[in-house]
């Protein structure tokens, strides 16, 4: 059975920009499509190739940007590209005539993409290019500067399917529990009525009025919008998150964070502060949740639908069946792995590894700038502050008695204060970089 809904036909966002470098290029992977991003000549917009080269097709992502050219050159054999993916040079080419009339047979896969809202976004289907150029990105209004909103942004790679990523959003009622302690209290969980707005193939809105009126907004296939209004006050926030398709049982999460209200305490917070305090630890209270829960459900699938896998008597439940139906509907409730020549397992098995599960470095801070930029300056700083402790204790060792107190005791003490700070780098703040267990139990 054909889905009705293409998947391809989409923007989607690949990576906050500030988190790109633009001397490299970058890897990355959507719907099992492996793409190369990288920035010609340090110049201010990003391009997005297939990441093939088309002499043998090596990846273009490790490759390397030539510094005279501003090129994407191929470590292979050299072959280099331009900005429009046309193959300016072959060093292996006995007669230049060979380059200039046959360019158009060595060109490099591109992709329409777009910067907007601090995301670079990529189209990926390029036969429908024209339908790129009419298609409105999937924009949240409250991302808006000239709205008077500030945002953050945030992405992680997930160690379980788009379709549990986006089931696990658009249920509001495992917050007090999952998140204990971070965005709720198990206390205070309580019943929660939504109301389905709007349901087509290209749009599911719901309504909670709650103590706060939220409403949700799912944009199929990766938009997905809490917008939540505070009483009569005029203030708002919303958790605008993008659910990106990466390969069976993986996804990522892109989301910003925008708010109209304490706007001097958000640009007082450095954002990776937010990422090791909040952010990763929200992704890790359900990560291994998800990720057992989806190899289970696949155990049931050939005998049994979610529909009867799943117990569902609550309101707040409304919004998961809707997704779901909407889910067999339109996508005959599959993603379209088959379409670029994967094979998804029937069920995969379950990673019981909590270090790999919850790899910060490897699924968030090697991708995030400011994650990447401060555990440098957090690892720099213990080396100076182990190196002042060795220098000090060795000068006051040397000292003479008279200087022992007068000079030597403030170094000595300023040593051990900056042992204690050493400790406190070491054994609690860089661990936050790279892995943190989350244990429900002793939360």
């Amino acid at each position: 059975m054909q889905s009705e809904f293409n998947f391809f036909q989409h923007w989607y966002p690949i990576y906050p920009i500030e988190d790109l470098q633009k001397d490299r290029p970058k890897a990355v992977t959507i719907l099992g499509i492996r793409l190369v991003v990288w920035n010609p000549g340090k110049s201010e917009t990003y391009q997005v190739f297939l990441d093939q080269c088309p002499h043998r097709l090596a990846p273009l992502s490790e490759g390397f940007i030539d510094e005279k050219t501003g090129n994407l050159v191929c470590s292979y054999h050299g072959w280099e590209f331009d900005s429009q993916g046309i193959c300016t040079r072959i060093p292996q080419a006995e007669k230049p005539e060979l380059l200039t009339n046959h360019s158009q047979d060595f060109c490099v896969q591109t992709l329409p993409c777009r910067q907007e809202n601090n995301l670079l976004w990529v189209w990926l289907d390029a036969k429908s290019t024209e339908q790129a150029s009419t298609t409105p990105l999937p924009l949240s209004p409250k991302a808006n500067a000239s709205e008077d909103f500030v945002w953050s942004s945030y992405a992680r790679e997930l160690e379980y399917d788009w379709q549990t990523l986006v089931e696990n959003l658009v249920d509001p009622s495992h917050v007090p529990f999952a998140h204990h302690g971070l965005q709720g209290k198990r206390e205070q969980a309580r019943a929660i009525p939504i109301k389905i707005v709007e349901s087509t193939q290209d749009l599911i809105k719901a309504v909670n009025e709650g103590i706060y009126r939220t409403t949700i907004t799912f944009k199929p296939p990766c938009y997905l919008e809490y917008a939540i209004t505070f009483g009569n006050e005029g203030k708002q926030m919303g958790l605008v998150t993008y659910c990106i398709p990466v390969s069976p049982g993986k996804s990522r999460i892109v989301a910003l964070f925008p708010r109209n209200f304490a706007k001097t305490l958000f640009r007082l917070t450095p954002r990776w502060w937010e990422h090791i305090k909040t952010r990763n630890q929200v992704l890790d209270g359900d990560m291994i949740i998800l990720h057992q829960q989806e190899h289970f459900l696949q155990q049931k699938k050939p005998v049994e639908s979610w529909k009867t896998a799943y117990k569902l008597p609550t309101s707040a439940d409304r919004l998961v069946i809707e997704y779901r139906n909407w889910f067999d509907k339109y996508c005959d409730s599959q993603l379209p792995w088959h379409e670029v020549g994967i094979t998804a397992p029937e069920s995969a098995t379950i990673n019981e590894n909590r270090e790999e599960m919850l790899d910060h470095y490897k699924q968030h801070t090697q991708h995030c700038s400011s994650c990447r930029g401060a555990l440098k300056n957090v690892q720099r700083l213990q080396w100076v502050l182990l190196g002042y402790f060795a220098i000090a204790v060795s000068s006051v060792a040397i000292l003479p008695d008279a200087l022992r107190v007068k000079v030597g005791l403030p170094l000595i003490i300023l040593a051990l204060l900056g042992l204690g700070l050493y400790t406190w780098l070491k054994f609690w703040l860089s661990p936050k970089f790279y892995f943190v267990d989350y244990v429900h139990a002793e939360r």
